[in-house]
């Protein structure tokens, strides 16, 4: 569920080189394109579509990874 609407946010914001759709859930998006600049705008995306914040511990690279990391983080920020 989650999956879909990261997947929809990244192709609206990501500016990555590649389709979306054809990343898989733990496809590495730093060695994709992604920047600082661009994670702050999936960050920013994110928190409005879920209705989140992210707190300060998950504002790194590891939580923007990938598809995975940041359904992971939505999943614990939004229960």
């Amino acid at each position: 569920m989650y999956a879909e609407k990261v997947r929809e946010i990244l192709a609206k914001h990501s500016r990555l080189d590649v389709d979306v759709n054809s990343l898989k859930e733990d496809d590495d998006l730093y060695d994709l394109g992604l920047t600082s600049l661009t994670t702050v705008n999936i960050m920013l995306a994110i928190e409005d579509a879920f209705d989140i914040e992210f707190p300060d511990s998950k504002l790194n690279r590891k939580t923007f990874n990938s598809i995975e990391s940041l359904v992971e983080v939505i999943e614990e920020l939004v229960d």
